[in-house]
């Protein structure tokens, strides 16, 4: 498949290099004309052709077959519709988009043009994580007890503090821990469950942003809580307690590393399949199903990445935390 990037951060540099063994050329890379030294960097490390300042040129490149969407959060809606509207199939770092809203349209505009269109969600792609959902959950007897916690201090949370805002903490660019952590702990908890009867978000917050916080999501006989941190760090992992035993993971939601069964019985098994980097999994399966023609699966789960961010935006408006986009719609 011949890939074409639009952004030049981390991201893009951690994932880069390994997509030719899981499938993909890189035939372009976009940044922005202030950014064009990254992307000659990037592009030359690669050996890529299509080198571009703007995004709207890269999707136009009849050459680009799909596009990976890898710039801050609150442009992912304009770059992957320009995509979608170029006749691309679409793998966009989460959240797909700023606002539930957002999320429905562009999901909509994937239906309607025929593309696929994938929020690249690490956690639900993950051989454990499945391993969990599949086998494991329906061993433990009824659930009573969810906690899932994703805790990193953010080396820009200095910054904040010092009184400069960069993405990750500023409103207009759709920052914050509930759309940056919390969406691994709401992918992890939802994709096991589905939609919570009640949802809430208690936050920590400083200038108009959350920086840590907790979702409480009540369940039909359960309760689950999703815990998200930017501003302090702690062990990471889940813990899901049933009637008949307990599910422990001891990596952080994206990673969904080693999970281990505990029984009442005292039984307790290990379950390990990793992939060796977090990112494998998601573009392994795109690629699968694009190969496939597999929409029904691709549609499935984008429904459930719109499900997310219904949830994931309802509670952070209740919780005082306004985007811009909140005032559009």
């Amino acid at each position: 498949m011949k890939l074409g990037i639009v952004g030049t951060g981390m991201i893009a540099h951690l994932v880069g290099p390994n997509l030719a063994g899981w499938g993909y050329e890189v035939v372009a890379v976009a940044g922005t004309p202030q950014t064009m030294g990254e992307v000659e960097e990037l592009a030359d490390a690669w050996g890529v052709r299509g080198r571009y300042s703007d995004y709207r040129e890269l999707v136009a490149d009849p050459e680009v077959e799909a596009v990976y969407v890898a710039v801050p959060n609150f442009l992912h809606y304009a770059v992957s519709e320009a995509a979608l509207d170029a006749g691309k199939d679409v793998i966009c770092e989460k959240p797909l988009a700023s606002g539930e809203d957002e999320a429905a349209r562009i999901a909509e505009l994937a239906k309607k043009r025929g593309r696929f269109l994938w929020e690249a969600m690490v956690t639900t792609r993950q051989p454990n994580y499945v391993a969990l959902r599949r086998d494991l959950l329906p061993r433990i007897g009824d659930v009573k007890v969810v906690t899932v916690n994703y805790s990193q201090y953010s080396s820009r949370y200095d910054a904040f503090r010092e009184g400069r805002v960069l993405p990750a903490f500023d409103p207009a660019k759709a920052g914050g821990a509930i759309m940056d952590l919390g969406i691994y702990t709401l992918s992890f908890v939802l994709g096991l469950f589905g939609e919570p009867l009640e949802a809430r978000y208690a936050a920590n917050i400083e200038r108009g942003i959350d920086t840590s916080g907790v979702a409480y999501l009540r369940y039909d006989g359960f309760v689950a809580t999703a815990i998200c941190a930017k501003d302090c760090g702690a062990p990471s992992g889940a813990l899901i307690q049933g009637t008949d035993g307990y599910i422990l993971m001891d990596t952080p939601p994206n990673v969904c590393g080693k999970v281990v069964l505990h029984l009442n019985d005292g039984t307790q098994e290990v379950h390990d399949a990793s992939h060796s980097l977090v990112w494998e999994g998601e573009f392994r399966e795109f690629a699968r199903q694009r190969r496939a023609g597999d929409f029904e699966a691709c549609y499935r789960q984008l429904d459930q990445s719109v499900l997310v961010s219904r949830v994931q935006n309802e509670i952070r408006r209740a919780a005082g935390v306004i985007f811009p986009t909140d005032e559009r719609n």
